[in-house]
């Protein structure tokens, strides 16, 4: 992983000690809330319904153990114990005090992390396939890449003050394990004619009120020209996006009122002058950055493991979470194994202190010192070995961290909703919760297959369900809280948008609801089908059917 430099040292420990005095004149009053409020918001501070809330920066979901040990001691020093982890990869507290968080920031600046830019309207946390290095089907590692844009956008001068916020996705593999296509530019690493690095890009995606998937725009730039064509794009819904109305000024608006074409031939005129100017990455600072991501050390190990074989055969416990929790690495003898934070009526993406120590001990032992943060709110150690996996296992067991459910239905996408969020109009967490608990027979999880639940307490869908196989948003009937439903979304490569099945539903409704949709899947697929296939092959009619259809027989 990336180590910082002195620039990125200066740079932090700078705003560090700037947003010291800011928050010293906010709390004695010599700044109101409305002329601290973009002082914070560039430091991760946001004001939510109870307390303020610090998301920390996890650059394309990549930690080391003394990195995820500090987020365990300001969770127990400054917070209650807990943070949770979001679909951006980051991590928040809703629970620190303010005059503390120059504080934190300065613990977090001792290992090389930072709140900058995870809110505001600038370039945010770029986030990448989790499995980066470890699968077999990238082209190359794309986090270096991550790094370059990383570099590019802190603090960038002409982009610190955009319309609204900007959210970059980059990928290397066919398969889109990032969400790609629901950002503002979604970038997937290719070979070029000339066998170089190269990019198609992807722009306009974006969900909330309006939601849109992204549209490509360019089938090869080449890498060394991608900071140009990237500031193209940027300049180009700089000069031109809306800033009259908040609801209208991401640049997904500006792609779908010009329409791909006109936007790419604005694009293209502002390109061809960056490309004269000195925006090209040097073949030497690509190979300088990528030495950072070398694969570790891996040993030269045989394909199987006769103690992963023999501990799946031995406990049927451990056999479940190796079906789904352990996913085949590109190295023989290794595997990548994903912790889901999401135990039978759990909160999604939440985790104690303890828990945080714990899985910093099983990465520096055995995952080569890195954990990752996974854009579903898990988290992954991403290298390591067959043989100890069952070790491995056993103390996330004792620890409550070995929930066999990565991709099943339970493997729930939330928001913190209304509980904390000023901006909701409903709960997530308590519908969640339920949820989980009503789905929680893993026999019929495994039935169902991998089904993909997503839910936002309001419109902004920070939840992405828009693009969940199922989506829930909540919403406000005249004060109460309901909840629509829609089927049929994906993020990955084949991305699409949800349809809405019908009314929104009360809160204790939904369990019942979906678990009645999820009944019918499993009527009406077909041999090996999975659940999105059906909903592709049929539409929403079935599963609105099933929804409705008790609501329809009492009436």
């Amino acid at each position: 992983m990336y180590r910082y430099d002195e620039f990125d040292t200066a740079v932090v420990r700078e705003r560090i000690e700037e947003f010291r005095d800011q928050v010293s004149r906010r709390v004695s009053g010599g700044l109101t809330e409305d002329e601290f409020k973009p002082l914070r918001l560039m430091n991760g501070v946001y004001l939510q319904l109870h307390a303020y809330m610090l998301r920390v920066a996890v650059p394309y979901g990549t930690m080391n153990s003394g990195q995820m040990r500090r987020l365990a001691r300001i969770a127990r020093v400054y917070d209650k114990g807990y943070g949770h982890f979001t679909t951006r990869t980051n991590i928040q507290y809703n629970w620190p005090a303010l005059s503390d968080v120059p504080a934190i920031l300065s613990e977090l600046a001792e290992v090389e992390m930072h709140a900058i830019q995870t809110s505001g309207n600038c370039i945010r946390n770029v986030t990448t396939d989790v499995f980066a290095g470890c699968a077999d089907d990238e082209i190359e590692d794309p986090r270096p890449w991550c790094e370059i844009l990383r570099q590019w956008s802190t603090i960038h001068p002409e982009f610190s003050f955009l319309p609204r916020k900007f959210k970059i996705a980059v990928i290397a593999a066919p398969k889109d394990r990032a969400a790609m296509r629901t950002h503002d530019v979604g970038l997937q690493l290719i070979r070029g004619e000339d066998g170089e690095t190269a990019f198609r890009v992807f722009v306009g995606g974006g969900q909330g009120r309006i939601p849109h998937i992204a549209q490509e725009i360019a089938p090869a730039v080449p890498g060394r020209d991608l900071l140009a064509y990237l500031t193209a794009i940027l300049r180009a819904w700089n000069l031109l996006g809306r800033r009259d109305n908040i609801h209208k000024a991401r640049i997904k608006i500006l792609v779908a009122s010009l329409g791909i074409d006109a936007f790419r031939e604005e694009v293209e005129r502002h390109f061809a002058t960056l490309r004269r100017e000195d925006l090209r990455v040097p073949d030497e600072e690509v190979a300088r950055i990528r030495a950072y991501f070398a694969p570790p050390p891996f040993a030269d190990l045989p394909r199987t493991s006769g103690a992963f074989d023999r501990a799946s055969l031995a406990d049927p416990d451990f056999a479940r979470f190796a079906r789904n929790n352990v996913r085949r690495h590109r190295q023989p003898g290794y595997a990548t194994l994903i912790i889901s934070l999401k135990p039978q009526g759990g909160v999604p993406g939440d985790i104690t202190a303890d828990q945080m120590d714990l899985v910093a001990d099983l990465a520096e032992r055995f995952s080569f010192d890195e954990v990752r943060a996974a854009y579903e709110q898990n988290l992954v150690l991403p290298h390591v070995r067959l043989d100890d996996t069952p070790e491995i296992w056993r103390r996330l067991a004792e620890a409550g961290l070995a929930t066999p459910n990565a991709d099943l239905v339970t493997d729930i996408i939330a928001c913190p909703g209304l509980d904390y969020c000023s901006l909701a109009n409903a709960r997530s967490i308590p519908v969640a919760q339920a949820l989980s608990e009503q789905l929680a027979d893993l026999d019929y999880q495994e039935r169902l297959g991998p089904i993909r639940v997503n839910m936002s307490g309001c419109i902004n869908a920070c939840g992405h369900h828009h693009v969940g196989h199922i989506g829930v948003l909540g919403v406000d009937r005249k004060g109460e809280e309901y909840y629509q439903i829609t089927v049929g979304g994906s993020a990955d490569e084949q991305a699409a948008l949800g349809e809405i099945v019908g009314r929104s539903l009360a809160a204790d409704e939904v369990a019942p609801a979906v678990g009645r949709a999820l009944d019918r899947y499993l009527e009406v697929r077909r041999e090996g089908e999975t659940f999105l296939q059906t909903v592709r092959r049929l539409g929403a009619d079935p599963f609105r059917d099933a929804i409705y259809g008790a609501f329809n027989a009492v009436a």
